[in-house]
């Protein structure tokens, strides 16, 4: 299969300067080592690219000597560093060689933000921008896909997801294996990272939960009674994982009315194929009984990554009432509203009357098989 562009290259390579440092986070295995290599390849310039999980690696950062950074990075015009984040306090050591290194550009990766963001200091914050790496969107897919082949695939991208090595492989059998290592060794692993080893494996157990109740609401409460864990650490294990890219919340919408509903909050995955593993569950869709689940997720997270490929600044949440009428997305920018409804029937549904009174001028846009990819490429 030929090789697949990611959408963020360009917009990346546009924003390398002098001084300045760009963060790229992402999940393990979203493809941030192979976009990396493209914007370093394409460079015009002295590179140096170097990868924070290898021992010459960190050595070269264990002496923080002035010499020692100047020796290594004379003539370097870009300096990458792929999995930044398992190098010590990485944010001081790139806020120093930014201050010492006249005209360094520097890239770093991570597929975890935490390290990246909260160890690079104020000063830092004001020289860096930060791009999200996600599986692929099917815009990006779209260019090796003719129209019937997206077609023909969209049953494998509810079931499967769209990591990149998922996508390159053609055998059913060996996607599924691929997507029980991710969940299992690797992204526990990252896990490791962020909590000790008896915190990741109920972070694990978290993320089971709510694979089984993806796109309802969900009760801290409960949650914390079938962990065994108070409702602070329920929400401290949820913002641990949606840093480390594996789910996102959407909050309520309200606009203060009093029929809508405010204070809860639904969980999605941004893959679908993560989840699916979460709950071993790879059956045919004509046999599955969370269909309207799955293709709901596989088009918020198709939205979420035109928001993060496009650099769009949306805010997401979806919208609804004491009285059960319900959207399922809600878009806010510096544009009006945009609401969409997702059916995975071709029937068509009208705007709840709450919603059209409540918000008379927003676009309203029913969402099934027959014009899906009108909103996603």
């Amino acid at each position: 299969m030929e090789h697949i562009k990611r959408i963020l290259q360009d917009r990346i390579s546009k924003k390398i300067e002098p001084n300045k440092v760009l963060l790229i986070f992402g999940a393990r295995r979203s493809g941030k080592t192979v976009l990396l290599r493209q914007v370093v390849n394409n460079f015009r310039g002295q590179t140096l690219l170097l990868n924070g999980e290898d021992y010459d690696t960190l050595s070269i950062f264990e002496n923080h000597r002035t010499n020692n950074y100047l020796s290594f990075l004379v003539g370097v015009d870009l300096l990458a560093i792929d999995e930044a984040q398992h190098i010590p306090n990485i944010g001081s050591k790139i806020k120093w060689i930014l201050d010492e290194v006249k005209n360094i550009r520097i890239i770093l990766s991570g597929s975890s933000s935490f390290d990246l963001v909260n160890q690079r200091g104020e000063a830092l914050v004001e020289k860096s921008a930060q791009f999200y790496v996600s599986p692929f969107s099917q815009k990006e897919l779209s260019q090796i896909e003719t129209l019937q082949q997206t077609n023909q695939h969209l049953e494998a991208r509810l079931i499967y997801g769209s990591y990149p090595e998922v996508v390159y492989i053609d055998d059913p059998v060996r996607k599924i294996d691929y997507l029980r290592d991710i969940t299992g060794a690797f992204l526990f692993k990252d896990l490791l990272t962020v909590e000790s080893i008896k915190n990741a494996n109920y972070m694990m157990e978290l993320l089971r939960l709510i694979a089984a109740q993806i796109g309802t609401d969900i009760s801290l409460d409960e949650l914390g009674r079938q962990l065994k864990k108070s409702k602070n650490t329920v929400e401290k294990y949820l913002e641990l994982l949606s840093k480390l890219f594996i789910i996102h919340r959407l909050g309520a919408y309200s606009n203060n009315h009093r029929k809508e509903v405010t204070k809860v909050g639904k969980w999605y995955f941004y893959d679908n194929g993560i989840r699916n593993a979460l709950v071993g569950n790879f059956d045919p869709l004509v046999i599955r009984k969370d269909v309207d689940i799955l293709w709901k997720n596989y088009l918020i997270s198709e939205r979420l990554k035109a928001n993060y490929n496009e650099c769009l600044g949306k805010e997401f949440y979806f919208w609804r009432t004491y009285d059960k009428q319900e959207v399922d997305l809600v878009e806010e920018s510096s544009n009006p509203l945009f609401a969409l409804q997702f059916n995975w029937g071709n029937k068509s549904s009208i705007m709840p009357k709450s919603f059209n009174e409540i918000y008379p001028h927003v676009e309203y846009k029913v969402v099934n098989r027959d014009n899906y990819l009108d909103y996603i490429t």
